[in-house]
């Protein structure tokens, strides 16, 4: 099946394999999800990243991660922000800071796809992906 928004379905497959308590799950590769995944390891929301498959078929294998004994998620919520329909920009002034800081907005800028803290301290804005905490 084709998905027009692989940015919201890898959200989603992150989000329900989150709620189901999932070692790992799979998201189709592509450019956008793989930097997506990059930021989301680099901030500690998951694990490792694995590619799987050959040609159209390849997958990353995303390892979710949990604190404690009873497995707490470590990502309480993802939210996408632009979509297809409605796409949202924002200049370097106005960068979203989620739950004060303690979250994070994932943006799409001209420097490739980065945290608001990294695109503030650059200096630049960009399209707002979503919103991890």
């Amino acid at each position: 099946m084709a998905v027009n928004d692989t940015i919201a379905d890898m959200l989603t497959r992150i989000r329900n394999a989150s709620l189901a308590r999932h070692k790992t799950t799979n998201v189709p590769a592509t450019k956008m999800t793989r930097s997506i995944a990059r930021v989301l390891k680099e901030e500690g929301f998951i694990g490792e990243i694995e590619e799987t498959g050959e040609g159209v078929k390849r997958y990353l294998a995303i390892e979710l991660k949990y604190k404690g004994k009873n497995r707490t998620k470590i990502i309480t919520k993802l939210k996408r922000i632009s979509r297809p329909g409605l796409r949202v920009y924002k200049n370097r002034k106005e960068l979203p800071r989620v739950l004060g800081g303690i979250g994070i907005a994932i943006i799409s800028t001209s420097s490739g796809i980065m945290t608001d803290r990294e695109a503030r301290r650059q200096g630049i804005g960009g399209e707002v992906l979503c919103y991890v905490w």
